[in-house]
């Protein structure tokens, strides 16, 4: 009997080793440095969502930066330092949504329905009337120009000025319905996510409706984005990538950066064109420099206590990740491969 509890205790040991290996299998290697840096912003409570950031394009170290409760934040230096700005709203608690520039002149929209315009580079706001009719709440804004901006709501529904956002011409005949998020390339196209992730929608300059695609699998869509080629990207739960190739319905094979891992992936922004960062919930950052092919993690966020909901890239050396609880990295320069 002895001799028979020794064996059936070896025997157990030997299943923990090798469910203990398998595992570790699954985790990422850790980068040797991480390239971000945690920045101090001055909110006055900590319950703020950082939605949107946006740099001037006549002074690339003036910036914006966006949030819930009506937060505006200005840096002067790149965004290293920032300022908390208070505008004259009623006193409605907006959530910022979006902030865009081209040259001195910036948009900022919020919900609910807001309409900023400067044309200092923010040293004066002024607030624009919009239409009870507008379907849905704004949601994002894009400078285009001299008093042209193309304006999107909530619902899908596309909308352009031309003279400062006194007027408005739609760009397509029906909204497309609630979404999870939205997403614009450089060229003007548009994708997005429908609110359930059951299907996503895309749409072109000049076609009049947004046309719906189903998901190609039986995991609901997360998010959803262009690449630098004018391709498509998503996350869909359980962590999971997918990358087109020139069709938005030819999708590769599926990626999962990290099997052993039950959080989600939340966004994606390319740093270059091979190197790519992916942000998560409970502050998970991943980077890959293949393409998406092979995978390490920045374990020196991990404890944060926070969502990282938004990564953005504005050239190879500038980049920022948004999130819960007034959380802003800013990207400092290259890391070595672990």
């Amino acid at each position: 009997m002895r001799l028979a509890f020794k064996h059936l205790q070896k025997l157990f040991a030997l299943v923990a080793v090798v469910l203990l290996c398998a595992g570790c299998a699954g985790y990422l290697p850790s980068l040797e440095s991480s390239p971000w840096r945690s920045v101090s912003l001055p909110l006055e409570v900590e319950d703020i969502t950082l939605l949107d950031i946006a740099f001037a394009e006549s002074n690339s170290q003036h910036g914006w930066l966006v949030g819930s409760r009506s937060t505006l934040l200005e840096t002067q230096d790149g965004g290293t330092t920032w300022d908390a700005k208070v505008l004259d709203l009623d006193e409605a608690k907006y959530s910022l949504t979006s902030v865009s520039f081209a040259g001195k002149e910036g948009w900022v929209v919020g919900q609910p329905s807001l309409l900023l315009h400067t044309t200092d580079e923010g040293k004066s706001w002024s607030q624009v009337p919009l239409s009870e009719k507008l379907p849905g709440a704004p949601q994002v804004i894009t400078a285009l120009g001299p008093n042209s901006a193309e304006l999107t709501t909530n619902v899908g529904a596309i909308y352009r000025t031309q003279d400062g956002g006194k007027n408005w011409k739609a760009l397509v005949q029906e909204a497309v319905g609630v979404f999870r998020n939205i997403s614009r390339s450089s060229d003007g196209k548009y994708v997005t996510v429908s609110a359930r992730g059951n299907f996503y929608s895309t749409w072109e300059p000049g076609a009049d409706r947004w046309v719906q695609h189903n998901r190609n699998s039986s995991r609901r869509l997360q998010n959803m984005g262009f690449t630098a080629d004018g391709n498509l990207w998503l996350i869909a739960r359980g962590g999971e990538l997918q990358f087109t190739q020139g069709d938005y319905e030819a999708w590769d094979e599926p990626v999962n950066p990290e099997f052993s891992t039950s959080w989600g992936l939340l966004d994606l922004a390319y740093r270059t064109p091979d190197e790519l960062w992916v942000t998560g919930g409970s502050a998970n950052l991943l980077r890959s420099v293949d393409g998406g092919k092979t995978w390490e993690k920045d374990r020196s966020v991990e404890d944060i206590p926070s969502n990282f909901y938004r990564v953005v890239f504005f050239d190879g050396d500038k980049g920022f990740v948004l999130g819960q609880r007034g959380t802003l990295l800013k990207y400092e320069g290259n890391s070595q491969a672990a």
